[in-house]
């Protein structure tokens, strides 16, 4: 089984295409989204779906997701689970959930993510993730953008994410990568790029 825990503050735009690809794909599954105060429409996207569980947490990502593993470990997830954690405007490939299903036995893997791209054809945002690529290979630090999958106990071994409200991802990793080697997944995630153009690249 994997959770998909999706944490969410005002992605009403975003959300509706990352649910609807989740959707599409086939698997083992089950998408918790923890919403962290939001004052769009958000949760009532989410409370149309009737499949989708809705939690709430003080806002932040690191808060959120891991009210969302919290839920997890309520219901008493099997040592070849995973927690997926998915940013709400990003996208997974084409196939990646029976992938991961497909990997649940292979204790020998216990963490990884996804390569990464940015939605559009701006060759800034490109390079940009082909940078960032060539830093995960190396450095095996997966950011939270990457749809980061992890083995439930494993993630409560370390404590889950750290209570901070920036780079959560990365301190979480740094801490990750004592205890294994995460493994990279190919095609990539797909990150809408609205908001970097939005804000600025």
């Amino acid at each position: 089984m994997i959770w998909v825990i999706i944490p969410t503050y005002n992605e009403a735009k975003a959300l509706p295409t990352t649910l609807q690809s989740l959707g599409q794909q086939a698997g083992q599954y089950h998408v918790i989204i923890v919403d962290g105060g939001s004052t769009d429409q958000t949760p009532t996207i989410v409370k149309a779906n009737p499949q989708l569980t809705l939690l709430t947490a003080p806002k932040g990502r690191a808060s959120q997701m891991n009210r969302g593993a919290s839920y997890v470990r309520n219901h008493h997830p099997s040592i070849h689970d995973w927690l997926l954690f998915l940013h709400a405007d990003t996208t997974l490939p084409h196939g990646a959930l029976t992938r991961l299903n497909q990997l649940e036995e292979d204790s020998s893997i216990q963490a990884g993510g996804f390569y990464h791209q940015f939605s559009g054809h701006d060759w800034r945002l490109r390079f940009i993730s082909w940078l960032d690529n060539i830093r995960c290979r190396q450095s095996k630090i997966i950011y939270g953008d990457q749809a980061m999958f992890v083995r439930p106990r494993l993630f409560e071994q370390i404590n889950g994410f750290p209570d901070q409200s920036i780079l959560e991802d990365v301190a979480f990793c740094q801490t990750l990568i004592r205890h294994t080697t995460p493994t990279l997944l190919a095609p990539p995630v797909i990150t809408d790029s609205r908001k970097f153009i939005q804000m600025g690249i």
